[in-house]
Formats: C-alpha cells, structure tokens, sequence
C-alpha cells in the first residue's frame, strides 16, 4: 500500500506552500517556507494563488472583507491544490472553515501600526490639515479620535493598494502620510522608511496583526502535526482572545474594531494577560475602549472566554450603537 500522504514515508516531491502573489505575502510565505523545510527536512516550493482580494480595486468593507484574500486559497487546500497555506492572521475570518485546521500561529512581529510620512515627519509634527491615507476603517476611527482629543487637524483618506502603491502616494505628494502594519513593512526589509511607530496608547492594531496563520487540511495529520512545532503557545493564546473578542462584536454586523492582547511579565515569568478593545466612529467622535487583565490562557477555550467577556462589557458601554452608525 502506497503512502500518498505529504509526510508519507516515500514522499520525496517539495511540499506545496500555497501564497498570495503580492510581495508581502511572497517575503511572509518565504519565511515560513524556510521554518517549514527545517522541521519536515523536506524541499517547499511557493504555488502563487491570485486572490479577489487582490484583483478588485473596491474598498474591503464593499467587497466583504477579510475573507477575500483567503477564499482561492481555502479552496486550493480543499482541492489538494497545495499542502498547506499562510495568511496573514488579521485577513483569516474568525468563524474555523470545515475540513481545515490552524496547524500554527508563529511568533508574533511587531503588532503596531507605523506612519510613513514626507520629510520624516511624526505623527505630532504632521502639519494642519495633513492627509493621512490608511484603507481601514478601524485606524480612521482612533486616529481622528487622538487628533480631536489632541487639538490636532486632521483628514483620513480612505486608499487601498499595495506597500509600494500605499507609499507612492506620499512620495508623489498626493498624501502627507500613510499609515501600514509595522510587521508588513519589517517582513519587506522597509522598516527604514517608517518615519513614526504608532503606539498602542494611541492606535490599538486589528485582532492578530503581525502573526501568520499557518492552516492545512484537517485530513493532514501527519503534515499539521510537523507545522504544529512552529506554533508559539504565547503568541497563539494572544490572538486566540483578540480573534474572540472581534467576533462577538461583530455578530450581525461589520465594525472598527481594534484588540490586543500583551503578556504582562514579572520578573521573568510571564503571568498575566491584559487584552484591550476599541470600537468607534470612523471620524473619531465617539470611541469604547476598555480593557481586562486575567492569568494567561492555558487553553484555546480560556483565552476565547477572556475575548468575549471584553467584548460583553463593550457592548454593554454602547459599542453595539456605534457599529450600526457606523458609514462606509
């Protein structure tokens, strides 16, 4: 009988990593297929998958958020297309696809949002009237909220497109400054042009950014048992309870919603978790941020528990109103 598993005994073919096509998602897939080839002691290629995410020029809320840039691959791992595939983790919807599993979450990179500005400038030194482009509704919201608190006059200008058409704008003068995941840029070998690091006082990021999520078929065993090594329990329990808190809040209906979990350490032991939320209006008039503090998860359920328990207490001080308010 032939082992026609990807782990098989007699397998020798190169896994198949199945990617999006645009740079960041290619320098991302790369990474992990370096990580993947280490603990399998197998070869990975990268099998390039265009996404609608990817093809449609319109803003993400219109065409359905998140889940378009991991549809066409969802469906190549059902297909047998490929063995296994990585997302970036705030794209993945928060409600597990049938017949696949999140073999891995790996350490997590820098989770803050970064400003690329002209002249170097930081957010602080941003003129009156700077235009700042981001295409998520979730920085408009905390950005203008800080310059309405801060007595600074700013407009947020909704664009989407890659790191290179995202920064063109500034370079060409059409935009003061764009705002992009600091982790995005790091992976890219950008971070050099960051000309401000957006602290999370201040903007808190979406629910998972900076991890990848590495997801292959359930029927898999042996193959999600091998990525299963590259998982960071840490890192995994902290977006486990951001990702639980994102969907309670966002039952029946789409929102800004910002979330992060940090693992707070005494001495050297880690021994706490502390998870913040933040829903609001896009132009920053009204904003629910709180925050819980409990011991870090031990399992997948406690650290989801944490989320939800936020997410009830936000809905409870009127996040629930302002995402039905909430404008495209």
């Amino acid at each position: 009988m032939t082992d026609n598993s990807p782990l098989g005994a007699g397998a020798t073919k190169p896994l198949r990593l199945g990617t999006r096509r645009s740079k960041l998602a290619m320098a991302q897939s790369g990474l992990v297929a370096d990580a993947v080839s280490e603990v399998t002691g197998r070869a990975v290629e990268l099998v390039e998958i265009t996404t609608y995410g990817d093809t449609s020029k319109e803003h993400l809320a219109q065409i359905g958020g998140t889940g378009v840039f991991v549809a066409a691959l969802r469906e190549a791992l059902l297909r047998g297309e490929v063995d296994f595939a990585v997302h970036s983790l705030k794209d993945l919807p928060t409600t597990p696809h049938e017949g696949l599993v999140l073999a891995a979450v790996p350490v997590r990179e820098d989770p803050r949002d970064a400003l690329v500005a002209r002249d170097g400038l930081t957010f602080e030194q941003l003129p009156s009237g700077a235009r700042i482009g981001t295409g998520s509704p979730r920085r408009m919201a905390q950005l203008n909220a800080y310059a309405r608190g801060h007595g600074l006059d700013i407009e947020t200008v909704p664009i989407r497109g890659n790191v290179d058409t995202r920064i063109g704008f500034v370079r060409s003068g059409e935009l003061d400054a764009v705002v992009l995941a600091a982790a995005g840029l790091s992976r890219l070998g950008r971070s050099g042009e960051v000309t401000d690091f957006l602290s999370v006082d201040t903007v808190l990021p979406a629910p998972g950014q900076g991890a990848l999520a590495i997801e292959c078929a359930a029927a898999s065993a042996d193959l999600a048992a091998a990525l299963a090594e590259l998982d960071d329990p840490y890192t995994r329990a902290a977006v486990t309870a951001e990702r639980a808190l994102l969907a309670a809040l966002e039952a029946g209906c789409s929102a800004p919603v910002g979330a992060l979990a940090d693992l707070l350490a005494d001495g050297q032991a880690v021994n706490e978790l502390r998870l913040r939320g933040v829903v609001g209006s896009t132009d920053g008039s009204s904003l629910v941020q709180l925050s819980t503090t409990g011991p870090v998860p031990t399992s997948h359920d406690d650290a989801a528990a944490l989320g939800r328990e936020l997410a009830a207490e936000m809905l409870a001080k009127g996040a629930a109103g302002l995402m039905g308010e909430r404008a495209l």
